[in-house]
């Protein structure tokens, strides 16, 4: 399978235009990451706050336990900390559930800004492309046998504009029911060199 074409300006358009894809992929890649990195900093807040209910919240208890142990009150002095303890756990939950949002959001709009671009190189691109490719690797198999030149010819009577076809003979599909060789190989060329493939 050829990939680039065999004339000079075609591949070259061509070369640029893979090139770019590159780089357009590459540039939705960083900026969906980049996002993904900005948005990850507003869960900065739910981190901290998660760190700090978590630490409140073991040093409640610890303190909660050790007054437990104070005979004939240390039950009743436990209770304040037990509860202090539960806000204080409620709070770094809190933090863990805004740090899981955030994470989320930012998931959704690194996906979303890489949906487009993406999408356009999967579906436009690409299918194009690989559809030139076959198409170029068929025309270039049939130029070296001995009826693919009469095909091509047929393919330019069908395809090519009217203009192409005139230049070539006015009647020009007259010569090409006939044989005329010449006509032939001009058409086949004619098909080739819109493919951008040498005449051969």
């Amino acid at each position: 399978m050829r990939i680039y074409a065999d004339r000079a300006p075609v591949a070259a358009r061509q070369l640029v235009t893979d090139l770019l894809v590159v780089a357009w992929v590459y540039v939705s890649v960083m900026a969906a990451l980049w996002v993904h990195d900005l948005v990850q900093k507003l869960g900065v807040p739910g981190q901290k706050l998660a760190g700090a209910g978590g630490g409140m919240a073991d040093s409640l208890g610890d303190v909660g336990r050790k007054v437990g142990r104070v005979p004939m009150v240390g039950d009743d002095l436990t209770s304040p900390f037990e509860r202090a303890a539960a806000a204080a756990r409620s709070m770094a939950e809190a933090g863990s559930d805004q740090q899981a949002v955030v994470n989320d959001l930012a998931m959704a709009l690194a996906i979303g800004l890489l949906i487009v671009p993406l999408g356009l190189v999967l579906f436009v691109w690409l299918p194009l492309r690989v559809r030139w490719m076959r198409r170029a690797a068929t025309a270039a198999r049939l130029r070296a046998v001995p009826g693919g030149r009469d095909l091509l010819a047929l393919r330019a009577l069908a395809n090519q504009p009217l203009r192409k076809l005139d230049r070539i003979d006015p009647d020009v599909v007259d010569a090409w029911r006939r044989g005329d060789d010449a006509t032939v190989r001009r058409l086949a060329a004619l098909e080739l060199r819109g493919l951008g493939l040498l005449g051969g």
